[in-house]
């Protein structure tokens, strides 16, 4: 049977650097999980009252971090912070610990040189319903992590939902194509099912209550045991009647939605790829991938 996160890092502390929307949803799942908050110690330059209250050891010095010696330490802050505050943490990041990022757009090989090379990486992408702990997060580990330090990787980010390993770095791409920013396709397909109502007639908030409630719907039946979309989707779609006459269009002769999509995500599967570059010779620059800490 896997070891609970509890058990995984039973007795260890653990550093979390930035606590805004992301890093804020990822404790409250792990101390909801059973941990102490006497275990983590959390830099964050502005924490809100929620945070103050939590009984982490916050924005504590550099000292009495060397002491508490964090055998994980997580990156939650935005990739353009990294240069600046990864630098800073290179003394705790022994061969022993585990770092778990983030941070879109910044690849191990970098992450290792600015912490000085000696810690074993775990990079993640998580999306935004992580929020409410229906998040998706794709994990990928560097050559040197240990499956106990994957192990607990993987606690980490199952406590806000669930997750999936890669096996090639590069295909943190293809995720944040699909999950990490696939939340804000959900949003605008919801946006423009409310906007076709409104056209239709209907008021506006009949019309945001009507596309809401069937997408959230049609969610809660795609998780129901061995659901399949295409035998869902076939389900309610009578031969020559109104959902059919709608998805004449919706998968038109030209490729329709399934078209669209793809174009959709190969664009923002690019544009990742592109923003985990880095700066020619010793000039390092890290750009934004998904916003995921406000």
């Amino acid at each position: 049977m896997p070891k609970s996160l509890s058990e995984l890092v039973d007795g260890q502390s653990l550093l979390l650097v930035g606590c805004g929307k992301m890093g804020s949803a990822l404790l409250q799942g792990w101390l909801g999980a059973g941990l102490s908050p006497e275990q983590f110690f959390v830099q964050e330059p502005d924490p809100d009252a929620a945070l103050q209250d939590l009984g982490v050891h916050l924005n504590a010095d550099m000292d009495a971090l060397e002491a508490a010696a964090p055998s994980i330490i997580i990156l939650a802050i935005k990739p353009q912070l990294a240069v600046e505050t990864l630098p800073s943490l290179a003394v705790l990041a022994s061969e022993a610990v585990l770092v778990v990022s983030l941070m879109a757009g910044v690849p191990i090989n970098i992450m290792s040189d600015l912490l000085g090379g000696e810690a074993s990486f775990v990079r993640t992408m998580p999306n935004t319903p992580a929020a409410i702990g229906e998040g998706m997060t794709a994990l990928y580990a560097s050559d040197g992590a240990q499956d106990i330090q994957k192990q607990a990787a993987e606690a980490l980010l199952a406590a806000v939902g669930q997750t999936v390993w890669l096996d090639n770095e590069k295909m943190i791409d293809a995720v944040t194509a699909i999950s990490g920013s696939g939340p804000a396709y959900v949003f605008h397909m919801v946006e423009a099912l409310a906007a076709a109502a409104v056209h239709l007639g209907l008021s506006q908030d009949m019309a945001a209550q009507l596309a809401v409630q069937t997408v959230t719907g049609s969610a809660a039946m795609l998780r129901e045991a061995e659901a399949d979309p295409r035998r869902l989707r076939v389900n309610v779609t009578s031969p020559g009647g109104t959902t059919e006459a709608a998805l004449d269009v919706l998968m038109g002769d030209t490729g329709g939605l399934v078209d669209l999509m793809r174009r959709a995500t190969q664009s923002a599967a690019a544009r990742a790829g592109e923003l985990a570059k880095i700066g020619e010779e010793d000039d390092v620059t890290i750009e934004m991938g998904v916003e995921l800490d406000d």
